[in-house]
């Protein structure tokens, strides 16, 4: 497998995993029917691009990448302080707003550099963009 279809389908794979890793840590939180319809779908969306990135890496020899533990302890630590602040439907939707922000920066980044990655992979890395600049269009009207 090229270096770079490689570096980007392990970046997708750990992006997704960040992001379901976080909606299933507010989960408990979650008051609002809609809010929690709403983060349910998205994460099932995620554990399907997740799945799909696995499965590039699988065919061409590779393993899925875990984000790093210091980048989950952050994610983690950070969720956690701001529910103890506020434990609103309001805050959760900015806290998911955040990381959809931070995934489509990240890969938006990895796609301009890897940009001989394999097309396929580089589809992929737009399709999970596109969820999360939909996911953050629909967190709007939480806030």
């Amino acid at each position: 497998m090229q270096e770079d279809t490689r570096k980007l389908l392990q970046e997708c794979n750990s992006g997704c995993k960040m992001a379901i890793n976080s909606m299933v840590q507010v989960q408990d939180y979650i008051n609002d029917e809609g809010l929690e319809k709403l983060i349910r779908e998205s994460k099932e969306r995620h554990e399907k691009l997740e799945a799909e990135s696995a499965k590039l890496l699988e065919e061409n020899g590779e393993k899925e990448k875990d984000p790093t533990m210091m980048a989950s302890a952050f994610s983690w630590l950070t969720t956690e302080m701001k529910m103890l602040m506020n434990k609103d439907s309001k805050q959760i939707a900015k806290i998911m707003m955040d990381g959809c922000h931070m995934g489509i920066e990240g890969l938006a980044g990895k796609l301009n550099e890897f940009e001989n990655a394999a097309p396929e992979s580089r589809k992929l890395a737009e399709k999970i963009i596109k969820e999360e600049e939909d996911f953050m269009q629909q967190l709007k009207a939480y806030l």
